[in-house]
């Protein structure tokens, strides 16, 4: 299974700026489950709430209509890549260094987080988390020592940061956006009335009614003060290498991100599938809902009628009493049950977005086949992962990368169904927009970031010095 990562939300000049940035937290919710916090300034002081969970139980009314006051306000909902899931770790990051109140908020993964980080323990910082953002921080506030302008400070310190990283910068009374210089991670630039908006994808700006005006673009950095907008290069940019999961399986698919529209290219990528793996069958249907969109795109293309025979239950929230023991694949059927008449005798085409690990996927195979299924085939709108994700996806080791390990025809037998086909990188590319813009680490293993000996998502969790919680 797939984890996401995290969202991001800020606008500028708004007297519903808390309440704006809920609703932008709340539409990105798919992109992070473990925490939520928002930060506000009000022209003297920044006011924060953090806490972990879902958005709805992170903040109420009281948070929003009364304690985060303020016109500017970001916000962060996180799935850690690199610290673990407690609420220390929970962001917006906040410094206070003398007359500057700073707040930070990190969508993405940097490579050299523990070589930094050594080096600022050594020359004296000490560190409140295991955040590779809590890194951003003190090397922002080096910078501001060296630099005229809170701008420089980000700037030299973001050239000293190696990886995928979207961020949001509250500094007073500055909203300050920008991205790392092969745009790995997605941040989109809008506006509502005259208020200026960031968010990690479109559909945030949709609930607000807000305007798309356009992504950021690599190296870039937005800054808004006074209701101005001004914008920079802060390094030189390099080739794009934009994270192609988004489209595949991260992003909402009624969001633009990277000014691509996410439903029309999976669509593309399922009706390439067809043309590259087509099969006589009965029909077409997806494993919801991440499958659902390249499956339309396979049935268009092959002329298979799509049929939902697997039903999904939308109210499975994070917390469910657990089944005894000999309820055997209980979490399997509570999220997913299929529509037994559909099934007996048929040949069917199960459309999916991306295979890990593959147990899931193997249970929801033994299911039909149990209800009779004739035959099964699958049929992935993603190439077959075979590297680990250093730049934000927690699937950082081969080891649990069933693709890694065996070939196609041994995954399909271990799935039990007659044939599997992984879309290949060139019918992926060809399914894309700006083919020559993405980042294939994970299925090529040609990593456009150079990489550093000490990585992952617990790099800095047995670092010395730094105390562990116990339960």
């Amino acid at each position: 299974m797939k984890k996401e990562y995290c969202g991001l939300f800020g606008i500028y000049g708004n007297k519903e700026a808390a309440r704006m940035t809920y609703f932008g937290l709340y539409a990105q919710q798919h992109r992070g489950q473990e925490s939520a916090g928002i930060v506000t300034w009000d022209g003297d002081k920044i006011r924060e709430q953090r806490g972990m969970g879902l958005v709805a139980d992170v903040f109420n009314e009281r948070h929003l209509g009364k304690e985060l006051k303020g016109g500017i306000a970001m916000g962060h909902i996180r799935y850690s890549t690199t610290g673990a899931s407690l609420i220390r770790n929970a962001q917006p990051f906040l410094v206070r260094h003398g007359d500057l109140r700073l707040a930070l908020a990190h969508n993405g993964n940097l490579v050299n987080t523990y070589e930094l980080r050594a080096e600022l323990e050594e020359n004296g910082s000490i560190f409140q988390t295991t955040m590779d953002t809590e890194v951003i921080a003190h090397l922002i506030i080096k910078y501001l020592h060296k630099t005229d302008t809170i701008e420089e400070a980000i700037a030299e310190a973001c050239k000293r940061i190696r990886g995928a990283f979207s961020m949001l910068i509250l500094a007073n009374d500055k909203l300050i956006a920008l991205k790392d210089p092969n745009g790995v991670r997605p941040l989109a630039l809008g506006r509502v009335g005259d208020s200026y908006v960031f968010a990690s994808e479109t559909c945030a700006f949709d609930l607000i009614e807000a305007e798309y005006l356009r992504p950021l673009n690599p190296g870039e950095m937005v800054i808004i003060q006074d209701g101005k907008m001004d914008s920079m290069h802060y390094c030189e940019p390099q080739p794009k290498r934009q994270c192609i999961f988004e489209l595949i399986y991260f992003a909402r698919p009624d969001s633009n991100v990277f000014g691509d529209v996410v439903y029309e290219r999976r669509k593309a990528m399922g009706a390439m599938l067809a043309k590259e793996a087509p099969v006589d069958a009965d029909f077409v249907m997806p494993f919801p809902d991440s499958g659902n969109y390249a499956a339309v795109g396979y049935s268009q293309e092959s002329g298979l009628p799509l049929e939902l025979a697997m039903i999904r239950n939308h109210y499975v929230g994070r917390t469910f009493i657990q089944p005894s023991q000999d309820m055997r694949d209980f979490s399997v059927r509570v999220k997913l049950n299929p529509v037994k008449s559909m099934i007996q005798g048929k040949r069917i085409i199960i459309v999916e977005d991306s295979i890990v690990r593959g147990t899931t996927i193997r249970a929801r195979v033994k299911k039909l086949r149990e209800l009779g299924a004739r035959e099964i085939h699958l049929r992935v709108s993603c190439p077959a992962i075979k590297h680990p994700c250093f730049y934000g996806i927690d699937f950082s080791s081969k080891g649990e990368l069933i693709a890694a390990n065996h070939k196609p025809e041994d995954i399909a037998r271990f799935l039990g169904i007659e044939s599997l086909h992984f879309i290949s990188i060139p019918g992926l590319l060809d399914s894309v927009t700006d083919i020559d813009s993405w980042c294939l680490a994970c299925f090529d293993g040609h990593y456009p970031i150079p990489l550093s000996d000490r990585m992952g998502k617990d790099c800095l969790e047995a670092t010395p010095g730094i105390i562990k919680e116990f339960c």
